[in-house]
């Protein structure tokens, strides 16, 4: 046996009664003490006094913040139901931080004392710093982003799902009177108190056909237009397609105010200049009859939405090459065939998670039902307007009638199925699950 090997003959034996079970639990017991009993000296005291800062500093809000909510306050007009439920969800991410923060401690902690038992050597003070910063570096460039994505996302989110468990509305409202939780008595009213079940069934089906009915038209159009103008016989086709863009020039907002002026009952030019002289009678009742205004709606929405898929859909067509379509001469193949065989593939399988987003973003469109006519007109037996979707009633909800609890369950229930559809239609995609193949 040679000198050297005669000297790390001790640390080997060390090495082998070096336990990462001893190392776990001195790191569950205090944040550090593991990376003390592993000689990390420097790690474990920086981890110990993370811990004691936070708890010295965090230890009263926690708990302020716990308490609240679980009660939501205890005396009306001392207490805020509200505040102490920002308090109670801030304290809930801050001991999720802390959870993470041990976990990752006792896994350090335990690793490095596995790897001590097995003969390895700490390196040095530098050497351990350099070895972490290389692998922390990726984490320290987004972690200012995904903290305030916490409190941006998260949080909000975290809000308005607690909120839809409580008697949150103008009866209820601090700090004349506390929050009270709930459960689930604002679903159980939804689908079982006469006025909110017809409201509900009423709203939540024309939004699905609003959904799908406005989004296919505006699709079918956008693609109609496009494939026109991309034909070889048609001449002056950038003239063409600057007009059939020129309604995406306009903002959305003004062309629907632009739109409620044209199709008012009263005074509008449509009923005024076309439709009273040619047919006679009191004209179209546009924003007083619920059946009228969701077809000027729908109208309204394929004008506004037909420019963008004109424009997606152009630049597909240019992108397929001309040889497919040479090939499917040869083979004596007809418009139809060489459309449903070669141009529907292409476009679909460039297209398919833009037009999918295109059916949630209309699932959620609130500009054009509110600005057209306030989601009216009235309709007898309901709190929602004849053309109210589901997000433009929890904005009535929210700041008409101040019910923010129910307007709470409802945008739950439109989160779970805007997040469903998306998803279930994003795995069927070729597109995201199959890169590079047709």
């Amino acid at each position: 046996m040679t000198q050297t090997e005669k000297s790390k003959e001790p640390k080997r034996k060390n090495a082998k009664t070096h336990s990462a079970t001893t190392a776990m639990i001195l790191s569950i017991l205090l944040a550090g003490l593991g990376q003390i009993y592993n000689k990390q000296y420097i790690k474990g005291i920086s981890f110990i006094i993370l811990e004691i800062a936070f708890i010295v500093t965090f230890a009263d809000f926690i708990g302020l913040g716990l308490w609240g909510i679980t009660t939501l306050g205890t005396i009306a007009g001392v207490d805020h139901s509200i505040f102490l439920l920002v308090y109670g969800i801030i304290s809930i991410i801050l001991i999720a931080f802390a959870l993470l923060f041990y976990i990752l401690n006792v896994r350090d902690a335990k690793k490095q004392a596995q790897l001590i038992s097995q003969g390895w050597e700490a390196t040095t003070v530098m050497g351990a710093f350099r070895a972490s910063y290389d692998k922390a570096f990726p984490y320290l460039l987004t972690g200012p982003g995904l903290i305030l994505l916490i409190f941006t996302v998260v949080f909000p989110l975290l809000f308005a799902i607690t909120l839809a468990f409580t008697n949150y509305d103008l009866y209820n409202s601090p700090p004349r009177h506390l929050v009270q939780w709930v459960g689930f008595d604002n679903f159980v009213n939804l689908l079982t108190v006469p006025l909110w079940k017809n409201t509900f069934v009423s709203v939540f089906s024309w939004t699905i056909i609003w959904t799908l009915v406005a989004t296919s038209f505006q699709i079918v159009l956008g693609l109609f237009l496009a494939i026109l103008a991309n034909d070889p016989r048609v001449k002056f086709k950038k003239l063409i397609r600057t007009i059939l863009i020129l309604p995406w020039a306009v903002p959305g907002f003004v062309s629907i105010l632009i739109f409620a002026a044209m199709f008012n009952d009263q005074f509008g030019t449509i009923n005024r200049d076309i439709i009273i002289p040619l047919f006679g009678g009191d004209g179209v009742p546009w924003l007083t009859d619920p059946f009228y205004t969701k077809i000027l709606l729908i109208m309204i929405q394929t004008w506004l939405a037909y420019p963008f898929l004109f424009a997606l859909f152009s630049g597909v067509l240019q992108s397929i090459s001309s040889e497919w379509y040479e090939a499917a001469d040869v083979d004596g193949a007809s418009r139809w065939q060489k459309f449903r065989g070669i141009t529907l593939p292409h476009i679909l399988f460039a297209t398919a998670p833009l037009l999918i987003i295109q059916y949630t973003s209309n699932f959620n469109n609130f500009n054009v039902i509110y600005l057209l006519n306030g989601g009216g007109p009235a309709v007898k037996g309901q709190n929602a307007g004849g053309t109210d979707i589901l997000i433009s009633w929890v904005y009535k909800l929210t700041f008409e009638t101040n019910n923010y609890s129910m307007a709470a369950a409802i945008s739950l229930i439109i989160g779970i199925l805007v997040s469903v559809f998306a998803i279930l239609q994003f795995r069927r995609t070729s597109s995201f699950k199959e890169e590079g193949k047709m």
